[in-house]
């Protein structure tokens, strides 16, 4: 059996294409930024964002004076519009998953919407320890009244709440349905 010029041909140019996708995907991932074991994704209706911690302290307990610049710089990325935005309706559900890490440590969400009896805040998970989900919930109901909701996802230990590991902000902004 012999084998003709223009399968030979052939081979060599998948073969050589092949060994160029290889070592340009090698390359590609050799020039990128470590992956993040402190992520957290804010999910809304079908659409997701995912982020690594506004405030992080290399895995060690932010100190109280890194709390307060922490909230500081937060309320102003939220004033000039750079925290992470998801378009919501108030038909969407949302929910906040974090990465394994995060959920053996432990962590709590929520946001800085919902009916007065409960403070002005919703609680989209709490003090929850080796979750990685929070469940989806109708978002009319963790919404406030401005159009901008606030949502906080906090890496803490709930055994120690006072020790805060990281901090998360995504901003929600209401659409017409």
């Amino acid at each position: 059996m012999s084998l003709s010029t223009r399968v030979i041909a052939g081979l060599g140019a998948v073969v050589v294409i092949a060994a160029g996708t290889v070592g340009g995907s090698i390359a590609f991932a050799s020039d990128q930024h470590e992956i993040s074991d402190h992520r957290v994704t804010l999910v809304v209706g079908n659409s997701s964002t995912v982020k690594d911690p506004f405030c992080f302290n290399g895995g060690k307990p932010l100190t109280d004076e890194q709390q307060e610049e922490c909230q500081d710089r937060a309320g102003k990325a939220l004033d000039a519009g750079t925290l992470p935005k998801s378009d919501v309706t108030m038909s969407d559900r949302i929910g906040v998953g974090v990465s394994p890490d995060v959920a053996d440590r432990g962590w709590w969400a929520n946001t800085n919407g919902g009916q007065q009896g409960q403070g002005g805040r919703f609680i989209l998970a709490s003090a929850a320890k080796d979750a990685t989900y929070s469940g989806s919930v109708p978002a009319a109901k963790a919404l406030n009244a401005s159009g901008k909701t606030l949502v906080t996802v906090v890496e803490s230990d709930p055994k120690q709440p006072d020790a805060i590991y990281g901090v998360w902000y995504f901003e929600l902004n209401t659409q017409d349905s």
